[in-house]
């Protein structure tokens, strides 16, 4: 399966479950739902994902984790908020980084219709 496919796979799942569980719930909820419907088509999932982080050298105990990790090469980070804002974005193009990963999609479930650019957003490190 290529990374497309995962990301196709993706896209289909989050409008799953928007329409299933409509907008305005916490982030927890769709990032659960996400992960079934996502492991229902046959894909490897992993939630709360520990991030090392490594600041001069040096380790830190700090609690940075990625929401969910499908087949070991996509990130998704699961917000519910009113608007995506830049920094959205830069915190999962962070996590692409420290995870040494070459994709990920921020998805904001609190829409009423799950949109390109808008609330899928597609980052590449």
């Amino acid at each position: 399966m290529t990374l497309n496919d995962i990301t196709f796979a993706v896209r289909g799942a989050a409008f799953d479950v928007l329409r299933e569980l409509g907008p305005g719930l916490l982030e927890h909820i769709y990032k659960h739902a996400l992960a079934f419907e996502l492991q229902a088509r046959g894909l490897n999932v992993s939630m709360e994902v520990p991030v090392r982080v490594i600041y001069k050298d040096n380790p830190l105990d700090i609690g940075y984790r990625i929401d969910l990790l499908v087949e070991d090469c996509l990130l998704i980070e699961v917000k519910s908020v009113e608007a995506l804002h830049p920094v959205h974005k830069k915190q999962l193009l962070t996590y692409l980084r420290l995870y040494d990963r070459k994709l990920g999609l921020l998805i904001n479930f609190n829409v009423a219709k799950l949109e390109d650019k808008k609330s899928i957003i597609r980052i590449i490190n």
